[in-house]
């Protein structure tokens, strides 16, 4: 029982600890913005995602059988390739308001497709009141200071990428019981990732200047992307979904505005109004619902039975 407990925190803090990494990547995006397009952007930082895994662990992955191919390229394909092209080429149509509060729906989303294909779990009612106080609380930090302003093209895409991120965790849910090591799991999904890239190379804008690559500030933030943000992050991403469960995991995107709001004060001296403090709370309050309001009602049920 102890040792179960000890896993689950773990799970919980390398959850929380991936979420505030994340949530500072909306800074280093914006800082690479101004020298390179969204694709050139994704493009490099899944290189070094994948040279860092390689060189941390330099075997091939041995697969047990010819069918979990395909969930590797599924994986690949919604978790990297649709999912960070959908939601940088949204923010080029919308506000990146709207899109933090769409994109935050994710949890949602990955519950109801770990349902239908994933064999997991009724949401119950805790669910769906954190996740309307988390929704309630985001829309309350992004929108503070500004106007609602509704952009269709932009926010349906936004919404495509949330759709896109349940498609990778009902994909690594199926993976998920055959123990294959999670380093070489996230490598090869980082490479269909790259691969799915190369296959529109011909539709998108590539023309990375090496000059402006090498400059110590983009040089810093494409390395943080791609070596903290993406090899590091989602290893300890899909550890964490294997200690708490998929849906867990997927509550703490809830922290994401909250997370970059902070970064943003903090980084570069950004304010931070009223209804954004008040968002944060309601945010934190859906997750600890979400969480642990599900934990009570099943202890309740236990006992009753």
């Amino acid at each position: 029982m102890s040792a179960r407990i000890a896993a689950e925190r773990r799970g919980h803090l390398l959850a929380l600890f991936t979420i505030i990494v994340w949530g500072t990547t909306f800074l280093s995006t914006t800082v690479l913005l101004r020298d390179f397009s969204p694709y050139e952007i994704l493009f490099i930082r899944m290189l070094l995602g994948i040279a860092a895994l390689t060189a941390a662990r330099p075997r091939l992955l041995r697969l047990q059988s010819k069918k979990h191919e395909w969930y590797f390229a599924g994986a690949g394909l919604f978790g990297v390739t649709l999912y960070f092209l959908l939601e940088n080429f949204a923010l080029t149509y919308t506000y990146s308001a709207n899109c933090s509060v769409i994109i935050s729906t994710a949890p949602f989303f990955v519950a109801s497709a770990m349902r239908l294909f994933g064999g997991g779990e009724k949401m119950n009612r805790w669910f769906f009141v954190g996740f309307a106080a988390a929704i309630a609380g985001i829309a309350l930090i992004s929108f503070s200071g500004q106007a609602l302003h509704l952009n269709p093209l932009g926010d349906v895409l936004c919404l495509l990428a949330a759709v896109s991120w349940a498609g990778y965790s009902v994909m690594l849910r199926k993976l998920e019981p055959f123990g294959y090591d999670t380093l070489l799991v996230t490598r090869r999904v980082f490479s269909y990732g790259l691969f799915f890239l190369i296959c529109a190379l011909p539709f998108l804008p590539f023309a990375p200047s090496m000059e402006k690559l090498l400059k110590p500030v983009n040089l810093f933030n494409f390395l943080y992307l791609g070596l903290c943000a993406s090899a590091l992050c989602f290893v300890t991403w899909s550890v964490a979904t294997h200690a708490i469960g998929t849906v867990k995991t997927s509550v703490y995107i809830y922290l994401s505005p909250v997370v970059t709001i902070v970064a943003a004060r903090l980084l570069l001296n950004d304010p931070v109004l009223p209804m954004a403090l008040a968002g944060t709370v309601l945010a934190l309050a859906g997750l600890v619902i979400s969480q642990f309001g599900s934990r009570r009602e099943a202890i309740v049920n236990s006992n009753d039975a």
